[in-house]
């Protein structure tokens, strides 16, 4: 599943695309072939994005007449570990579109970015998330597409509880965890079944940690990208959630830690939800079911602005000898009108400067709505996707971290587990 999309996996084949009706193995003696592997963002047959690389492959290769492109467009379910069993086989992809890096760019397997980029595309990224693509200070993940989270509440059960006027006309944005909780229970006393979702099950609880453990000024790492999970900060975030959220029955009746992110989702968009943090894909959602919604940065624990949760997918080189063809081919997927053709379709936030301008000033047929989690990207933190160990804490988190908030919870000690293993895994 797409880390940015989240949600929008298709069931589908993989899709082979070929530019300009390239084969492999029938190319002129000078042309030059670039297999790419990208995974697919549509959620039905008709978006899939098998059309857009089709497009792109083809007007690249119009441009590079020596270069063919053949993509295969994959469902996000099977695409990482196709990958891996083409990389494990010694055929890998010249390029590949995919969730994780780190453990192709620590193996040797990748070019960097300086090796494959022009000056131009390289300084074009936006830097939390050229930051984000490093291993050891070197960038070999090119983030691809992103997402932030943002604070969504339901206008008519915040206005029927007395927390917003009912004409929907003044925005509400609780700046503090306390004005939060105030108006969850003023949510519970209106007889809403969840005054705030909060979704520590399986399909994404790294995710809402995350958030959580930024807004209460720690995080999963430090200011020197060390492990810092068992910082007294994220303990005392989650003793928040456990000692008031949970413990004062402000999050329904499902346990946090069997609450998956999309049956919250969906319990929302049924309006049984007050409150809950979502991503760009609620807003379709919810308003196919018309629910009236705000959107509002998270609150933090002290009412201080702390950096927002980002989430990026990633494109990266295989040193397959074809350095040079992969650079071009990567400056123009970068180029701005790509970029925004992509994130456009999707109601994705684009990764370039360039890309977010062009979004910035609403030139494109996105969503007017996504400009509030675009002002939230360029100051986000994202997952630690830089180390190696990351995918098993992780899969910790993902364990753990729910029993943390239930009665009787102890968050210091699982939190001393996971970073006691995290460290372990990743010694520097």
């Amino acid at each position: 599943m797409s880390l940015a999309a989240s949600g929008a996996a298709l069931c589908l084949t993989g899709v082979t695309l070929t530019g300009c009706g390239a084969v492999d193995g029938l190319a002129g003696d000078n042309e030059v072939t670039l297999r790419v592997v990208a995974a697919d963002y549509g959620d039905n047959p008709q978006n899939s994005s098998a059309g857009y690389w089709k497009d792109l492959g083809d007007a690249f290769t119009k441009q590079h007449p020596g270069i063919k492109v053949e993509v295969s467009v994959l469902n996000w379910s099977e695409v990482d570990a196709k990958v891996a069993a083409m990389v494990k086989a010694g055929k890998a992809p010249d390029i590949a579109q995919i969730g994780a890096y780190a453990d192709y760019a620590a193996d040797g397997k990748l070019y960097t970015a300086d090796e494959l980029l022009s000056v131009k595309t390289e300084a074009d990224f936006l830097a939390p998330l050229a930051d984000a693509g490093k291993v050891k200070r070197v960038q070999y993940g090119l983030p691809f597409v992103a997402s932030t989270r943002l604070l969504f509440y339901n206008e008519k059960l915040l206005g029927d509880a007395g927390i917003v006027p009912k004409d929907g006309k003044t925005a509400w944005q609780p700046k503090s965890w306390t004005e939060l909780e105030a108006a969850a229970k003023k949510l519970k006393g209106s007889g809403v079944p969840t005054p705030f979702a909060l979704p520590l099950g399986r399909e994404e609880a790294q995710a809402e940690t995350m958030m959580w453990m930024l807004a209460g000024g720690g995080g999963y790492t430090d200011n020197e990208e060390n492990y810092s999970l068992d910082s007294a900060e994220n303990a005392k975030t989650l003793e928040f959630l456990r000692d008031k959220l949970v413990g004062q029955g402000l999050t329904g009746s499902v346990e946090p830690g069997k609450l998956d992110r999309q049956a919250a989702f969906d319990a929302f968009a049924r309006g049984e939800v007050g409150m809950l943090n979502g991503h760009p894909t609620l807003l379709k959602q919810a308003g196919e079911r018309g629910v009236k919604f705000g959107m509002v940065a998270l609150p933090t624990a002290d009412g201080t602005e702390h950096p927002a949760m980002g989430v990026a997918d990633w494109v990266m080189a295989f040193k397959n000898g074809h350095r040079k063809e992969s650079g071009k081919f990567l400056d123009y997927l970068y180029e701005a009108k790509n970029v925004t053709a992509f994130t456009e379709k999707y109601d994705l936030l684009p990764v370039t400067t360039s890309g977010y301008r062009a979004a910035e000033a609403g030139t494109g047929g996105s969503s007017p709505q996504l400009k509030t989690f675009l002002a939230a990207l360029p100051n986000s933190r994202l997952y630690p996707v830089g180390k190696k160990s990351w995918a098993g804490v992780s899969e910790d988190i993902k364990q753990k971290i729910g029993k943390t908030v239930q009665p009787g919870g102890q968050p210091a000690k699982v939190l001393e587990e996971i970073a006691l293993a995290a460290r372990k895994a990743d010694p520097s």
